[in-house]
């Protein structure tokens, strides 16, 4: 099976770019590469009717759904806005990941 590439990863800062959270940022917290989602922390809420289970108390439960990665973007903190990224190669030949805007890197 073929890696999925992707423009985020996980633990970066990402705004919506479209759906009923467009505009909101978040961390992204997993990334599924068999739906080409991502799980981005405290957006695209969705409530889960779950039964008891031993000691665990049964209820309505708000838990975080995957958002496809067409409709998230990385946010750069330095320009406010969401951005396209560029690679650069260092002289060690190491890549590094910066706001196609500004130039600032996004790395963590």
């Amino acid at each position: 099976m073929q890696a999925t590439k992707t423009h985020v990863r996980k633990g970066e800062t990402v705004m919506v770019i479209a759906g009923k959270d467009k505009n909101k940022t978040g961390t992204v917290m997993q990334f599924l590469p068999k739906k080409d989602g991502i799980i981005v922390e405290g957006l695209n809420m969705v409530k889960r009717h779950v039964k008891a289970r031993g000691n665990e108390p049964g209820g309505i439960k708000e838990k975080e759904a995957s958002i496809h990665i067409s409709n998230v973007m990385p946010y750069c903190a330095k320009c406010a806005k969401p951005v396209r990224v560029r690679l650069k190669v260092l002289e060690n030949g190491d890549k590094q990941r910066l706001c196609a805007k500004c130039g600032n890197s996004l790395e963590k």
